[in-house]
């Protein structure tokens, strides 16, 4: 199963060329991230997971877990143009270990959009790290039964320099 989360465009996303810059694009796909995995201050100071069944760590400032960026590959399929309707970000797990996540993401045109276009295939590897030792955790239960539902085949790069 896939996370669908909507993304805007601002106009200031794109480059010179009049399409998304491919360092705006890692801001994208984080901006999916934090909305599928990242739970939300609600207005009496508790934390919610928004509705979303995956935002289950907390990332706000002070908090117990730190999530680093491992490694990410991204591979641009075509040139993003500027759209006025959001652009549909397709988020699943592709692996799922003892202290880190993969993150797969693909990046289409706005929901209902036909034909449809893929612009982008990504995948981010995430390590959690508590905030205290500074040393990788394991992931709980609770984050685990969040997410093994979205559990899926990791991102198939196409285009992979050989070695």
């Amino acid at each position: 199963m896939k996370l669908h989360v909507p993304i805007r465009l601002r106009w200031s996303d794109l480059d010179a060329y009049g399409h998304v810059n491919n360092a705006v694009m890692l801001r994208l796909l984080e901006e999916a991230r934090i909305q599928a995995f990242w739970a939300t201050d609600e207005p009496d100071g508790t934390v919610s997971a928004g509705g979303a069944s995956t935002a289950v760590l907390d990332g706000r400032p002070g908090a117990a877990t730190l999530t680093l960026i491992a490694r990410q590959e991204i591979e641009y399929l075509a040139p993003v143009p500027y759209l006025r309707q959001p652009i549909d970000i397709r988020l699943w797990v592709g692996t799922l270990g003892g202290a880190s996540l993969e993150v797969c993401y693909e990046v289409w045109g706005p929901a209902g959009d036909l034909p449809a276009v893929l612009y982008a295939k990504a995948s981010s590897t995430i390590v959690l790290v508590d905030s205290e030792t500074s040393r990788p955790r394991r992931i709980t239960e609770v984050e685990r039964e969040a997410w093994t539902p979205y559990l899926d085949e990791p991102i198939a790069f196409t285009r992979r320099p050989s070695r």
